[in-house]
């Protein structure tokens, strides 16, 4: 408060370039800030009264935008396969359960021939019934075709495709062709493959995103993490003006061992402007807001090193200089020089230094 208090006295002095004329060292009248209503409107000058806001502090870090894992599914055959057809391509959204692609392979033809042949078998031992056949026999049977048919899906046929097969019980529809579908909804951001190329089991084919909610991820002091909770709300920006709001959604539980940090996971809504692999600023607000005096952080300007706003007396802003504490989302807290009250400029506050910094200058010629 002592070095709040050597501010205001030490004000006049140093304002006084601005203030003050120097032609043939003649004291002229001071320089004042004086504008109508209308004036102010025509140079973009918004002003606003000082009050209370319930704010609360925020724990500031770098972060990058990405995808939602729990949201996102590779699509890739389980066995030796040749791409006969692909349904869908890069960037076309998709609904759940759209085919992606089909594929072709002697293994899936053999496995599905070995089921037809032992489902005929079981059915016919299971119309016979235990009183007919021997118990070996009845188990052998269904043992068998359990098996086929659990292979068969092992190798990555839809049940919805071999339960047709099984309907219709046709050995020449054993080709081996199958298709993959997508498993939920989304967006084709990935499609590493061309028609007619072989592929092997677990090469990428496809990469289904909802791309509706991303990640964020960040890394935060160890010391300053400990404020962050799941839920806590977030803002996330990559230019530091436009601001998209979202959630901590998990902490991690051990830290990054070359950077000592801990990083935290944020669900945002894509609202198109993000993409994954975007670096971008967080902002995540802890703990439960208190009533501060606190003004816009863009009404608050260094004059000469000094925090100051423009304080409007009837028509005329003053420099007011301030002190402030912490910034807080879009405020800025000021803990000495104004009261709940007073009315100051918000907006073009830069338009209002730019007069002084200009008068100073008219002043040096």
């Amino acid at each position: 408060m002592k070095r709040f208090s050597w501010m205001i006295l030490l004000l006049p002095l140093w304002l006084s370039p601005f203030v003050y004329a120097d032609d043939d060292h003649e004291e002229e009248g001071p320089v004042e800030l004086v504008f109508s209503a209308a004036e102010r409107a025509e140079l973009g000058i918004v002003t606003a009264a000082v009050r209370l806001q319930t704010l609360a502090p925020e724990v500031k870090a770098p972060g990058e935008v990405r995808l939602n894992a729990y949201r996102t599914t590779q699509i890739a055959p389980r066995i030796d396969a040749q791409v006969v057809e692909r349904h869908a391509r890069m960037g076309e959204s998709v609904d759940a359960d759209a085919p992606l692609v089909t594929l072709s392979s002697v293994d899936m033809a053999d496995a599905v021939g070995d089921l037809l042949v032992s489902d005929r078998e079981w059915q016919r031992v299971k119309s016979l019934g235990r009183d007919v056949v021997s118990e070996a026999r009845y188990v052998q049977a269904e043992v068998t075709r359990q098996q086929a048919h659990a292979k068969v899906l092992a190798y990555g046929m839809p049940k919805s495709q071999l339960d047709r097969l099984l309907k219709t019980a046709d050995l020449t529809q054993a080709t081996g062709a199958f298709t993959l579908y997508a498993p939920h909804a989304g967006m084709v951001i990935e499609d590493a493959f061309v028609v007619g190329e072989v592929v092997e089991a677990g090469r990428l084919l496809m990469e289904v995103s909802d791309l509706s909610i991303l990640w964020v991820e960040a890394r935060v002091d160890p010391a300053l993490a400990a404020s962050i909770d799941v839920g806590d709300l977030v803002r996330v920006s990559a230019d530091d003006q436009t601001w998209i709001s979202g959630k901590v959604a998990q902490r991690y539980q051990r830290l990054n061992e070359a950077t000592r940090t801990l990083g935290i996971r944020i669900d945002m809504p894509n609202d198109g402007t993000m993409v994954p692999g975007q670096f971008v600023n967080i902002a995540v607000q802890t703990g439960t807001g208190v009533p501060r005096l606190a003004v816009p952080r863009e009404a608050v300007v260094l004059v000469l090193g000094t925090p100051m706003v423009f304080k409007l007396e009837a028509d005329t802003f003053e420099p007011q200089p301030v002190e402030v504490g912490l910034n807080a989302g879009e405020w800025t807290i000021v803990t000495a020089g104004l009261e709940a009250g007073d009315v100051i400029a918000s907006e073009g506050v830069f338009e209002l230094k730019s007069l002084l910094l200009k008068s100073q200058i008219g002043d040096a010629d």
